[in-house]
């Protein structure tokens, strides 16, 4: 038996009547993912994006609280009173000097369009329909914060799409911990006096060097990558202060505990070397690996194959999501869509672009169908 196959689907007429519903509000979802595509806002900046989400779900007869659990840019939105209750997370942050690189338009835009799909049939189906604004994907871990907040307390599954290169049903990813690195020298001229130096962009020099030797002796699939934001402002003064920003990789979050100790020994090499003062700091809570909930998936599978979706990879991880966090707590799926995107992938300019054509709307229109079915027949599964 193919994945998918056997799996109970809701009513015909109902699944008819759900995609009617998603095409007569068309209009609606492209003009609101076009928006925030036009008007990229970073992690926890997404003040535009979250109200104007909120506002075509309160416009729909939605009940919404903005913002929402303690976050500026969150919201949540609820339409129906069943026992079942499914979360639809939308994602609208973009990233530093990219615009909407990993797409999240989309998301926001999917999310909306399943919910709106949903909200006339969701008593019927018995139902509550909880879509939340999660912010700080790309940095910041929104929805652990959420979590914590109590924002998926109740709910009995949680979905979302993912705009990609290829097609994914069972989506796997890596858990990630974030680490910035500060270095504080002391500041000299760097040619009438640099022995009563201390320089901290050579200390950051040595912890990259220590890095990319331990590479040889770290498993495959650990990760460590980051960037220097900040060694010294000007070529004549021994430089005082340098910083970094990492990001730590491992397939379970059971591994990343050891990874940073290791990662961290390097930071502090540079700073011994080099006598300069260190602060190490965990900026954001860490990313979780996704956790696939295989009922989810196979209703899933089975509705991208009616929409006539592309049949969908299998592969290992190559990214990290704070959905993982939800994952872990709430049965959840994460499937990519293939947005035709060519040799372009999240995180390039070129998919920026990329985002914002036919393709990728059409994508992104039978995905909140998709998401629609799949909550219509999660909550039929649930009546058996």
């Amino acid at each position: 038996m193919s994945e998918g196959d056997g799996v109970e689907k809701s009513a015909p007429e109902v699944r008819a009547a759900v995609r009617a519903r998603v095409g007569q509000v068309r209009g609606e979802i492209l003009a609101l993912s076009r928006r925030i595509h036009a008007h990229p806002e970073t992690a926890f900046e997404e003040h535009r994006a979250a109200k104007w989400c909120a506002d075509v779900l309160r416009g729909h007869g939605f009940a919404v609280t903005a913002p929402a659990y303690g976050l500026g840019t969150a919201f949540a939105a609820t339409v129906g009173d069943g026992p079942v209750t499914v979360a639809l997370a939308c994602e609208y942050d973009s990233l530093p000097g990219m615009g909407h690189a990993c797409g999240h338009h989309l998301i926001a835009g999917a999310g909306v369009g399943a919910a709106l799909g949903l909200a006339p049939f969701a008593d019927a189906l018995g139902l509550t329909v909880r879509v939340l604004g999660t912010p700080a994907e790309e940095r910041g871990a929104g929805k652990q914060l959420l979590l914590d907040a109590g924002a998926f307390e109740g709910v009995d599954a949680a979905m979302m799409i993912h705009p990609g290169p290829f097609e994914l049903t069972d989506f796997r990813s890596f858990a990630m911990g974030s680490l910035e690195v500060t270095y504080r020298g002391k500041s000299a001229h760097a040619a009438m006096n640099p022995q009563d130096g201390r320089n901290a962009a050579d200390a950051l020099t040595v912890a990259q060097v220590a890095l990319g030797l331990l590479r040889q002796h770290l498993p495959g699939d650990w990760k460590v990558h980051g960037i220097t934001t900040e060694a010294g402002t000007a070529l004549n003064a021994v430089p005082d202060l340098a910083r970094a920003a990492y990001a730590l990789r491992t397939p379970t979050v059971a591994e990343l505990g050891a990874l940073r100790a290791r990662v961290e020994d390097c930071f502090r090499a540079g700073a011994l070397a080099t006598g300069c003062g260190i602060d190490l700091v965990q900026p954001s809570p860490d990313y979780l690996d996704f956790r696939t909930d295989p009922e989810l998936a196979a209703l899933w599978a089975a509705n991208a194959r009616e929409l006539g979706r592309p049949e969908p990879l299998v592969r290992g991880p190559f990214a990290s999501t704070d959905m993982g966090n939800v994952s872990h707590v709430v049965p959840s799926i994460h499937p990519m869509l293939d947005i035709g995107s060519g040799t372009s992938s999240p995180h390039q300019p070129e998919f920026t672009a990329a985002g914002a054509a036919p393709a990728a709307e059409r994508a992104m229109l039978e995905g909140a169908v998709g998401l629609a079915w799949t909550a219509a027949d999660f909550a039929v599964s649930r009546r058996a």
